[in-house]
C-alpha cells in the first residue's frame, strides 16, 4: 500500500531522487492511467446499494438523530452528496487510480473550502472539514471537488456547459499551481497560504467590481463570526451564570439530555475528556488552556454528513462570564477511505483526523486537539476537539452567478493544490497532469457522469423513505 511517506512515487523510495527521475515517474503513471481514461464513471453491476452504505454509517450513530441525517440529504441531491462521502469512497475505490498519493481531505466538495482565521489573526482561505482525511491518490479529491461544482451548478439552473465550465476552470486551476509548486523549494511550499487579501492573484484575471464586494462583505462577516459570537447567540445568562440555550434536537444541554446520575457521570466523562485532551496539544497552548474551565456543556447536531454522530459543545470561561470559550468535541470514526487505501497508522482516529489537518492546512486552530473516552455506556470512542466557531465563513454558491461560482472554483482548486503539494509530490503530479487540458477535459466528463449517478442515488433515499425501509425527519433545515 502507497503512502505519503515509501509510496512507490515518493521523492525518497530507494533514495533521494532529482527532481528530473521525479518527473520522470509522474510520466511514468500515465501509463497505469491514462490522463483521458478520468473521464470514465460507469457503476458496475455489483455497484454496493447506496442506500445499505448509509445504513451502515447509521448503525454506529445516535438513534434518534439519524432521522434528521437522513432528512437532510434528502433536501436536495447537493445536500445528498454532502452526506454521501462514503458512496462515493465506494465508487471511486472500485476503480483503477494514478498511485500519486497525497494526505487527502476524503470530503473536498464546494463547501469545505471556506475564510479561516489563523493562530495569528489573518484571514485564510483554506479546507475546513477532515473528518475523512488519509492518504490516498490525488486525483479522489479533485473528483470529489469536480462533481460537487456540477450538482451546485445544476441546482443553480446553468446549463450543461456551464457546468462543464466550473469544472475545467477549477481543474486547470489545480493544475497550474500544482507546475507552480513543482518549482518551488520545499519550505517555500510549505510556508505557502492563501490570505484573503492575496488569493485574487490566484484568478486568471481581475474579478469584476461586484464579486470584489461580494468578496469584501463575507470577510467582514466572517471576522464576525469569533467566540464571542457564538457565545452571544448560543448562551444566556441563568441563575447568573452562562448557560447553553436549549434547541433540542439541534443543541440539547447535556440536564435536559441525561437528568440524574447519567447525566452527571458523562458531564463527568466530558470534563475529562477536555482535560485529558490538553495532553495532544503543545505546552503553551496547553498552558492557555489551563486559564479556562468548564461551566456548562450540550450535544450538538452538526453538518449533514455527520449528523448522527456524537458530538459535543463545551462552554469554558476564563476571567469572568465575559471571556467564553467554545470548544467542539466531535467523535472520530474510521475514514470512510480506508477501506480502499489502507487503515490509518494512527490508532485513534481523532489524532487521525487532526494529523491530516495540520498537514494539508496552512494554519491549524491553536485547540485543535484529540482524545480517546470511554463512554458512560462502556464503549469506547476517539474524538478531536476544536473552537467550535473562528472568523468562519463559508460560501454560498445559491446565490452565485456562473462567472462568480467559476471564480469560486478556481479559488478551491488552488487551494487543493496547496494542500496536496504539502504532503505529495508536486513534481511528480505536476508532470502527470502536463502542461494541456486533457485531464481537465476528462474531469469534466467525470464529474456529469458522478452528478448523474448522485441523482440517482438521492432519488434511491427518497424512494427508501416513501417505502418506510429508512424513516427521515423533513421539518429541519440546515
Amino acid at each position: 500500500m502507497a503512502t505519503t511517506q515509501d509510496g512507490p512515487l515518493s521523492p525518497v523510495k530507494g533514495g533521494v531522487l532529482s527532481p528530473d527521475e521525479r518527473a520522470v515517474l509522474g510520466k511514468e503513471a500515465r501509463a497505469r492511467v491514462p490522463r483521458s481514461a478520468h473521464a470514465v464513471y460507469e457503476p458496475d453491476e455489483k455497484r454496493p446499494d447506496p442506500v445499505d452504505i448509509i445504513e451502515r454509517q447509521s448503525a454506529t450513530r445516535v438513534p434518534e438523530l439519524v432521522p434528521v441525517r437522513y432528512g437532510r440529504m434528502l433536501e436536495s441531491p447537493f445536500r445528498f452528496y454532502r452526506g454521501a462521502a462514503a458512496i462515493m469512497a465506494s465508487d471511486l475505490g472500485a476503480g483503477a487510480n494514478s498511485g500519486l498519493y497525497v494526505q487527502l481531505c476524503g470530503d473536498a466538495h464546494l463547501l469545505n473550502f471556506r475564510l479561516l482565521a489563523s493562530p495569528e489573526r489573518h484571514l485564510v482561505f483554506d479546507i475546513n472539514d477532515f473528518d475523512e482525511t488519509l492518504p490516498g491518490p490525488f486525483e479522489w479529491d479533485v473528483k470529489r471537488l469536480a462533481a460537487s461544482l456540477v450538482i451546485a451548478g445544476r441546482a443553480n439552473g446553468f446549463p450543461a456547459k456551464r457546468c462543464d465550465a466550473l469544472v475545467r476552470a477549477a481543474v486547470a486551476s489545480y493544475r497550474e499551481r500544482m507546475r507552480g509548486f513543482a518549482g518551488l523549494r520545499t519550505l517555500d511550499i510549505w510556508y505557502a497560504r492563501d490570505d484573503f487579501d492575496q488569493i485574487a492573484a490566484l484568478l486568471p484575471e481581475p474579478p469584476a467590481e461586484e464579486d470584489e464586494r461580494r468578496a469584501a462583505r463575507a470577510a467582514a462577516k466572517a471576522r464576525t463570526r469569533t467566540g464571542l459570537q457564538a457565545a452571544a447567540k448560543l448562551t444566556r445568562v441563568v441563575d447568573g451564570a452562562p448557560r447553553i440555550i436549549s434547541d433540542p434536537p439541534l443543541i440539547t444541554p447535556l440536564t435536559e439530555l441525561l437528568p440524574g446520575a447519567r447525566g452527571e457521570a458523562l458531564a463527568q466523562t466530558l470534563r475529562d475528556l477536555i482535560s485529558d485532551y490538553a495532553s495532544s496539544l503543545s505546552p503553551e497552548r496547553r498552558h492557555l488552556l489551563g486559564r479556562f474551565h468548564v461551566v456548562d456543556m450540550a450535544r450538538k447536531v452538526v453538518g449533514v454528513g455527520s449528523v448522527g454522530t456524537r458530538c459535543w459543545i463545551v462552554l469554558l470561561l476564563g476571567r469572568d462570564d465575559q471571556d467564553p470559550l467554545l470548544l467542539q468535541a466531535k467523535e472520530a470514526g474510521e475514514s470512510v477511505l480506508a477501506p480502499y487505501c489502507g487503515a490509518s497508522p494512527y490508532e485513534n482516529q481523532g489524532e487521525r483526523v487532526v494529523a491530516g489537518q495540520r498537514l494539508m492546512q496552512a494554519a491549524s486552530d491553536i485547540f485543535l486537539g484529540w482524545e480517546h473516552v470511554t463512554g458512560i455506556d462502556g464503549r469506547e470512542r476517539d474524538f478531536y476537539v476544536r473552537q467550535l466557531r473562528d472568523w468562519k465563513g463559508i460560501a454560498r454558491p445559491e446565490t452565485m452567478d456562473a462567472g462568480t461560482l467559476a471564480g469560486f472554483a478556481r479559488l478551491c482548486g488552488a487551494s487543493l493544490a496547496r494542500a496536496h503539494a504539502r504532503s505529495g509530490d508536486p513534481i511528480a503530479i505536476a508532470a502527470y497532469l502536463g502542461r494541456g487540458d486533457t485531464f481537465d477535459r476528462a474531469l469534466a466528463e467525470f464529474a456529469r457522469s458522478y452528478a448523474d449517478q448522485n441523482e440517482r442515488d438521492h432519488r434511491a433515499l427518497a424512494e427508501a423513505a416513501a417505502e418506510g425501509r429508512v424513516t427521515a425527519r423533513t421539518d429541519l433545515t440546515v
